[in-house]
């Protein structure tokens, strides 16, 4: 009989709300090792709403949380929305719906469809950051970054999204392109605030290692940090008379050793010093190209394949170390955003200036021999070579033949060499290897004042401000007296007025620079006009903190109780997708520790323990040429060929990212009409596991629905009330107990290791067994059903209350297990030849000692050892050995 899930599950989750089953306080009678922080990824909630793959992270912890709870800890387990964002505001721009309108009714609908599925989240503390109540705090959090001076303003070359009309993060494109429209990315020169996310780089980065983190995210944040150490090195301009002047141009290498070797030097387009470098011949062609490179996106513009373009500014600098004069070009594979924005091109060891050299005709020198190199001076023999370049190079004559008879090592080749080895060409650093000069080019540069040593980031400092209306409104004033002052903490928060149109200006102004009854305002510092900031905050701002406010959601004094605070934090365990591996991790971390620095917050990190779970993907149809096409336009012709309808190509089944343009999402709601919430939990936990990607295949999910209706006709059998601690006679009772603590054993490993789908294949294997029974014993079936509770809760509440308990399940004791009924029966038999261990096998207790004996006699290790020789005795000892005199 088939479980009746729509009746149970609508009566537990009436039962939850309710009774606020999951509703947790700060217990402190519950030590901090008893605690646990479990937390969700919370959603942007779409008007899509759920799709499948959303619950995978959700419903892992949920299950996660509801064997703690029985294990006897006090876990936090909330949820919210992360509401501001530009879907919204999109949609309020083609319709003129308010965006606040739009959020809400998603919300609405997000959580109508997380409750449908059961999980036990804590709702009373549910945030959405589109409140005033929440971004309040937001705004709080960005005061205390711009107090201590990690917020300023700059007029600054961005990425510019020419459809959304808004500044980007380098993080928000992907393959020079804008994450959430697709538009190609351009830049554009505009106001923005920035966040210092720089200044915590190394601690960002060195914190890692603390982390219970997947090493790949792990890497792709020290990736994306990309700490190097260099020099900082300045090159005077030269004047007309190649003179060096006191005006400077400076450039950051990682390799100073190569100083020698710079040729020619290369700004960015949108370098500071471009106008005043440019001479007044080259005026018209530099504009033109600073022009033409402002519409292309960085990854366009660092493409090692593609074609070298620059113009030369007309100026040249000097070479701070033996006063050579070099060309100052301007080329995009420069970029404004690494560094200085200026380099020293050393066109023999670095393939894009070997290229331009190339292209533009530019002097090549090599500075650089590879130790194989230096070895052929000496025929092959590296020291003896090393010596031959160190003696030379004290005589400049003696070094000049040298070179002159050895130009396969001193001259450059047909293309660019590796860039390690000795350094040859470079007056007294010639000889060194490439470290040594590395470290004594730097200390001569300070020696000199005109160097210093330097750590840069890959990392920039976070673009933070946007153009757009449905964000937080930045709590600065503007006033022409006192330059920029904050709004008052007391008058936080600074709300968002409503508007009449939310259209972009696309001038870099925000839809709210148009409201003056909003814009103007008096100066919180001396009372006199002023004027609002009228950019918003990013929609990653709300998402920064949102784990805090969980902990205190109701506070209005603050934006968390810092007794509440060091009761949770950090959270314990944090689940999510791989995608925010750069974005909101390191943002959240960035947040975490400034607010640890001010004293608000107690742990450095914010997030211990990191899963990400794998994607649940969908089958799809490729053609030949490798596009895929939409489910409705394919036709399985015969069992496992598929064509496409409208020209008959044969087709090739594959998975792909669920989308709406494939037509292969598959809705949750239809899924839990169809099948019940318990069995859409558990086929997402059983497809794999948690950490994989894996396609959906809903005949899967049928096999789950057809479990759980053989475990709610188990459920019906007569339950005895027998000691099953105690001596049990019937052997298929014995065998019963063994299978059901091997049970407990496995469930509760598995799922404390977040194992989950190997969890219910044990629940699948013990179920069989208690199918061939008429009765068992209540304690066996008690402790199965507090098991299979957390992973499908509706039928195991109302399995527990056909038991006879009148109480949730929830906080009930997780079953144990006696190890002397998970031991393996099988026997280890030790095989012995004149004394000494040669192997070793498994059998059933109690085989009889012609079958041990033949069993040995048949090991090839045994063979080994008797081959050739004879077996005068063998010993024979029951479950225990085989021993073999041989001579």
């Amino acid at each position: 009989m088939s479980y009746p899930f729509k009746t149970i599950e609508s009566k537990w989750q009436s039962y939850w709300d309710e009774h606020k089953t999951f509703k947790v306080t700060e217990d402190p009678s519950f030590p901090k090792d008893r605690r646990r922080y479990v937390l969700d990824m919370f959603p942007y909630p779409s008007a899509a709403g759920l799709h499948v793959g959303h619950p995978e992270g959700y419903t892992a912890t949920d299950i996660y949380c509801r064997y703690l709870r029985m294990k006897g800890y006090n876990v936090l387990h909330p949820m919210g929305y992360d509401a501001f964002g530009l879907p919204a505001e999109n949609y309020a721009i083609k319709t003129g719906t308010h965006p606040r309108t739009t959020t809400m009714a998603n919300i609405e609908h997000f959580t109508q469809q997380i409750k449908a599925l059961g999980f036990s989240y804590d709702w009373d503390r549910c945030i959405t950051t589109c409140t005033p109540e929440y971004y309040k705090w937001t705004q709080w959090i960005f005061l205390q970054l711009y107090k201590k001076g990690l917020a300023y303003e700059a007029k600054t070359p961005i990425n510019w999204c020419p459809s959304c009309k808004t500044g980007l993060a380098n993080e928000e494109v992907k393959e020079g392109r804008c994450e959430r429209c697709g538009a190609t990315v351009t830049h554009k020169t505009i106001r923005q605030w920035i966040l210092k996310i720089t200044a915590y780089g190394d601690s960002l980065l060195n914190d890692l290692d603390s982390l219970d983190w997947p090493e790949s995210v792990k890497l792709m944040q020290r990736n994306w940090i990309g700490r190097s150490t260099g020099g900082e090195v300045q090159f005077p301009i030269a004047d007309k008379d190649g003179k060096p002047t006191d005006k400077k141009l400076t450039v950051y290498t990682t390799r100073p050793d190569t100083l020698y070797g710079a040729t020619y030097m290369v700004i960015s387009p949108e370098h500071a010093m471009v106008p005043e470098l440019t001479t007044p011949e080259q005026k018209d062609a530099v504009q033109a190209y600073v022009e033409a490179a402002a519409k292309k996106s960085d990854l366009e513009r660092t493409d090692l394949a593609k074609d070298k373009t620059g113009v030369f500014t007309g100026s040249y600098a000097v070479d701070p170390v033996n006063g050579r004069t070099i060309p100052i070009w301007i080329s995009d594979y420069v970029l404004i955003s690494y560094g200085t924005g200026a380099i020293m091109a050393v066109p023999a060891h670095d393939e894009r200036d070997w290229d331009f050299a190339k292209k533009f005709d530019l002097p090549i020198i090599k500075v650089v021999a590879s130790k194989k190199e230096i070895a052929s001076l000496a025929d092959g023999d590296e020291k003896k070579g090393l010596e031959l370049l160190k003696k030379a190079a004290q005589n400049p004559e003696e070094y000049k033949k040298l070179a002159e008879s050895r130009k396969d090592v001193f001259a450059v080749a047909d293309s660019c060499t590796p860039a390690d080895g000795y350094t040859i060409n470079s007056d007294s650093f010639t000889g060194m290897d490439t470290r040594k000069t590395i470290e004594s080019m730097i200390t001569s540069l300070e020696e000199k004042g005109i160097g210093k040593k330097a750590v840069k980031y890959k990392l920039r400092d976070w673009i933070f401000s946007r153009q757009r209306y449905w964000g937080e409104p930045i709590p600065l004033v503007h006033c022409p007296t006192c330059g920029t002052v904050p709004v008052p903490e007391d008058q936080l928060p600074l709300e968002l007025p409503d508007v009449k149109t939310y259209q972009p200006t696309g001038t870099g102004e925000s839809p709210l620079a148009g409201i003056d009854s909003w814009v103007n305002c008096t100066c919180p510092k001396c009372g006199g006009k002023a004027k609002r900031e009228t950019n918003t905050m990013p929609q990653w701002a709300g998402s920064c903190w949102y784990y805090l406010r969980y902990i205190d959601p109701k506070n209005t004094e603050a934006f968390c109780d810092k007794a509440k605070e060091e009761y949770w934090m950090p959270v314990n365990l944090y689940v999510g997708g791989a995608e925010h591996a750069v974005l909101h991790l390191l943002y959240s971390r960035f947040w975490h520790k400034v607010l640890y620095d001010v004293g608000v917050v107690s742990t450095k990190e914010p997030f211990h323990r990191l899963i990400n779970q794998g994607m649940i993907t969908s089958f799809a149809y490729q053609r030949a040429n490798k596009t895929l096409v939409p489910i409705d336009e394919v036709e399985e012709k015969t069992p496992g060929v598929y064509i496409e309808k409208a020209t008959g190509e044969e087709l090739t089944q594959v998975t792909a990212k669920m989308s709406k343009s494939l037509k292969n999402v598959v809705n949750p709601d239809e899924m839990i009409s169809q099948y019940g919430a318990d069995s859409v939990r558990m086929y997402e936990m059983f497809m794999g596991p948690l950490t994989m990607s894996k396609p959906w295949n809903t005949q899967g999910l049928i096999g789950i629905s057809r479990f759980l209706d053989k475990v709610w006709a188990v459920s019906d059998k007569k339950f005895d009330d027998i000691d099953i601690t105690g001596k049990l006679t019937d052997p298929k009772l014995v065998a019963l107990r063994k299978l059901y603590a091997q049970t407990v054993k496995k469930i509760t490993d598995d799922t404390d290791t977040l194992n989950f789908n190997t969890a219910i294949s044990q629940m699948m294997i013990f179920i069989n067994e208690c199918s061939k029974f008429d009765s068992i014993p209540r304690a066996m079936w008690e402790g199965f059903v507090k098991m299979i509770a957390c992973y499908a809760p509706h039928i195991g509440e109302e399995m527990w209350q056909k038991l006879g308990h009148d109480t949730t399940i929830t906080y009930e004791q997780w079953p144990e297990f006696s190890g002397d009924y998970t031991a393996s029966d099988d026997k280890t038999i030790v095989v012995m030849i004149n004394g000494k261990l040669r192997d070793k096998f498994t059998v059933a207790p109690g085989t009889s000692q012609d079958e041990l004996k033949e069993k040995a006699l048949s090991s090839e290790a045994v063979k080994r050892f008797i081959e050739g020789k004879q077996i005068v005795k063998t010993v024979v000892v029951p479950d225990k050995l085989v021993n073999l005199v041989v001579k």
